[in-house]
């Protein structure tokens, strides 16, 4: 058998139907919305690994410190033989796991870019020639099935994604993920914590202005795939800390009223001057949440990981 196997689960037309859906719903509502998802192009995605090298931007580092500390006994507990992670990408941070695991079998990588996918799964290869690589071209939010391989099995969700699920969404994934799974499986979850209103805001409203440039990234992306004629100059970037919710939101906000055109959805969207469009929604978290979160979809928080600064924690639970 190949040491490499590529499933593709999205139609060719996925991400084109999807992008006019969450356009059309989003920007004729009020308040206006657009989800994150569509700030990564390639573009938007080179921005973001610029923006994880950014002093005020400490998820990253917070994140793979935990992991090189936690790698050995994260694989001993787990024991997986299959580790799945679900929004991939180049599968950097997951090395750490994979040269932890001594049994393991089978790597599932899930992303929607079929190219990260494969560049990834040729570098792993490259340095493991004994792993077996079988991706996955789908999104994980909209319903998954996995490939049969050995158990116990290791579902991991990095770099605190999550957190840009609003909490129906977060509750319903969780149950998704708890139904790939058999007891005795386990879930490795990154969560963002709640900190100082200062350095959160500061993490996403870099002083360099890349995370600006990032926010502004959605609207080359609807210009380019809908025929938009959004012009980002006229948008500010604004991030800002919701105490009540605990949540980041990043918006982008009309300098002045005017008028967009999108050719390929045949809309026409106002804005006031003043008028935001929510971008993304970053939750933050406490521990006690978490373990609600889990327990309700029938997961059992085992460990709770913090970085040396306690900004951010990646948590063990069990299937029951």
């Amino acid at each position: 058998m190949s040491p490499f196997l590529l499933t593709r689960t999205l139609r060719a037309d996925a991400t084109d139907a999807a992008l006019r859906a969450d356009v059309l719903h989003g920007l004729t509502r009020r308040p206006k919305t657009l989800p994150p998802k569509w700030f990564y192009d390639a573009r938007g995605s080179e921005l973001f690994e610029e923006i994880t090298r950014l002093p005020e931007y400490y998820p990253t580092r917070a994140e793979r410190e935990i992991l090189i500390g936690r790698a050995a006994k994260i694989a001993a507990v787990s024991e997986a033989r299959t580790l799945v992670e679900l929004g991939s990408g180049s599968s950097d941070k997951t090395r750490h796991l994979l040269d932890a695991l001594p049994a393991l079998h089978s790597y599932v990588p899930v992303d929607v870019s079929e190219s990260a996918l494969r560049g990834a799964a040729e570098a792993l290869l490259a340095q493991r020639p004994g792993l077996s690589v079988h991706a996955l071209v789908a999104d994980f939010t909209g319903g998954l099935a996995l490939p049969g391989t050995p158990g116990p099995r290791l579902v991991a969700f990095l770099g605190g994604t999550i957190g840009n699920l609003l909490p129906d969404e977060r509750a319903a994934f969780l149950r998704s993920v708890r139904s790939l799974l058999s007891p005795g499986d386990a879930l490795l979850l990154g969560t963002d914590l709640v900190k100082d209103e200062e350095v959160l805001v500061a993490a996403y409203d870099d002083a360099a202005g890349v995370t600006a440039e990032f926010d502004k990234n959605v609207l080359h992306v609807l210009n380019r795939e809908l025929g938009a004629d959004f012009d980002p100059a006229a948008f500010e970037h604004v991030a800002l800390w919701d105490p009540q919710h605990e949540w980041i939101e990043m918006r982008l906000r009309a300098r002045e009223a005017l008028t967009v055109k999108i050719r390929g959805l045949d809309l026409v969207v106002p804005f006031e001057a003043g008028e935001e469009v929510r971008t993304e929604v970053s939750a933050k978290f406490r521990e006690e949440g978490v373990r609600d979160e889990l327990a309700a979809a029938g997961l059992r928080l085992d460990q709770w990981w913090t970085d040396s600064a306690d900004r951010f924690a990646l948590s063990l639970a069990t299937a029951v």
